[in-house]
């Protein structure tokens, strides 16, 4: 997984302040798979804040040509990376499609909404990367559509060995603009946690199955 130091530290604090990344480890989240979890991320807060959905458009815009090539469509993941994904191909001046977790029951049937060609090359935009599976469940949907993928880029990823493994097997690069260590680096620093809260936080990242059961 591929990173710039910066711009990590730069986007932590970004969703830190307008809470879309809120830790708690004395009362943790519960996640729809039933994972308790001290952290909970919620990116699409960022389509509320101007400047800041400015910032991660054009740190998208920026570092997908540096690290892919500039493709020839951007695909957003529904329904999390919708808005930001239309907001990155604006600025790219790129056509968008975005790829439903299955394909439509009526009507055309259609898992990828939009148009593009088989052959053409696509940058995936995600929100938020997990354990990976349902990101890559969309690039394997864009592939079966005939699509070049030339990688995927996301928001923020919690670094799970699960995820880099997932990744690795479906053969994608994946570029983040921020993720869990350095978040963690940055709420010590900015005192949004404390160093107790800090071996907690550590702790969950290793184990997020199993933690707090």
């Amino acid at each position: 997984m591929i990173f710039n130091k910066d711009t990590a530290e730069k986007t932590a604090e970004l969703l830190l302040q307008i809470n879309a990344i809120k830790l708690n480890p004395k009362n943790p989240f519960t996640w729809a798979s039933g994972w308790k979890s001290p952290i909970y991320c919620d990116n699409r807060l960022i389509l509320s804040f101007p400047s800041i959905r400015n910032y991660v458009r054009d740190a998208f815009a920026e570092s997908i040509e540096k690290q892919f090539g500039k493709p020839d469509v951007i695909a957003g993941v529904a329904t999390g990376a919708i808005g930001v994904g239309i907001l990155v191909a604006e600025a790219m001046d790129l056509p968008f499609v975005y790829v439903r977790p299955e394909a439509k029951k009526h009507g055309r049937q259609n898992q990828v909404e939009g148009y593009f060609e088989a052959g053409q090359k696509v940058v995936v935009v995600e929100d938020l990367i997990s354990t990976g599976k349902s990101s890559l469940l969309a690039v394997e949907a864009l592939r079966s559509a005939g699509a070049d993928i030339l990688g995927m880029a996301a928001i923020f990823t919690y670094g799970f060995g699960i995820a880099e493994e997932n990744f690795k097997e479906a053969n994608i690069d994946l570029f983040t603009l921020s993720n869990y260590s350095n978040l963690l680096h940055l709420a010590v620093a900015k005192e949004y946690i404390s160093k107790d809260d800090l071996e907690t936080l550590q702790e969950w990242s290793v184990n997020p199955a199993t933690w707090n059961q």
